[in-house]
């Protein structure tokens, strides 16, 4: 099977690094189209994926395109390979255009919206597939494959994307920032930051490993931490004080808007 994209910027190229580093498929069996050309050189050198000319140029050339375009152009990329599209499976990433959106602008392709998020780079992403679409049994189980090759995938009803996808596509950003902080605080208090950073990088690590293995919920985990009286809880104090469950909440409700 050879794999298209159409964009290669930060999600789509992400996904296709991920691919070929999991050796799910070599370069060779990959084309690409992007408007900038520096970014398509960029994979041609490092990846050994295909250039391609056009968007059509893809289509022409793949038998599952991963569209990786932004919104406000998206229908004027599918104007553009509409007359080309025969068998092609299409696997969006595109915000907002989800199952019906896809019939109403490709009706009879076999198509299915996704939302991946950045950890597929390290190939520890998340993918959430629309559980209404119009793929095979045997197209869903291949794209299902491709993405289990960088991460966990996960079958969710279509109107659970907007909350699922501001969790798993936007959360990394505010998990960034955690860890940030985290070294913040200790750097405030003397720690070298290259170290702050590595200790803060893998205290996240372990406690996630930690909720899936176990799957204790979080607020055992975190009891079994703060000792009565102890340091930890006057953490935990300082935390609720400054409001910190509301402000992810908030963080989260306002990423689906």
């Amino acid at each position: 099977m050879k794999i298209g994209f159409i964009g290669l910027g930060n999600m789509a190229g992400t996904i296709c690094q991920g691919l070929i580093k999991s050796d799910f498929i070599d370069g060779s069996e990959v084309y690409g189209y992007d408007i900038n050309s520096q970014q398509l050189m960029m994979f041609e050198q490092d990846f050994g994926i295909h250039i391609c000319s056009s968007e059509q140029d893809v289509v022409k050339n793949c038998d599952y395109l991963v569209m990786g375009v932004k919104p406000n152009v998206v229908e004027s990329v599918i104007s553009k390979i509409k007359s080309v599209i025969d068998q092609q499976v299409i696997v969006s990433i595109v915000a907002g255009y989800g199952n019906d959106k896809y019939e109403e602008l490709l009706p009879g392709t076999h198509h299915l919206t996704i939302m991946p998020n950045t950890p597929a780079k390290v190939l520890e992403g998340t993918t959430l597939f629309e559980k209404d679409n119009t793929l095979t049994a045997e197209e869903l189980n291949y794209v299902q494959t491709m993405f289990e090759s960088i991460g966990e995938v996960y079958l969710i009803e279509n109107y659970q994307m907007v909350a699922g996808g501001a969790l798993s596509g936007c959360g990394p950003a505010f998990v960034y920032m955690f860890i940030e902080a985290l070294a913040d605080g200790a750097v405030l208090n003397g720690l070298p930051r290259d170290l702050a950073y590595k200790l803060a990088s893998q205290t996240v690590l372990g406690s996630a490993k930690m909720v899936k293995e176990t799957q204790l919920h979080p607020g055992i985990l975190k009891d079994q931490v703060c000792s009565p009286g102890g340091i930890t809880i006057q953490g935990v104090k300082a935390l609720e004080e400054n409001n910190f469950r509301n402000a992810v909440m908030e963080a989260i409700d306002r990423s689906k808007k």
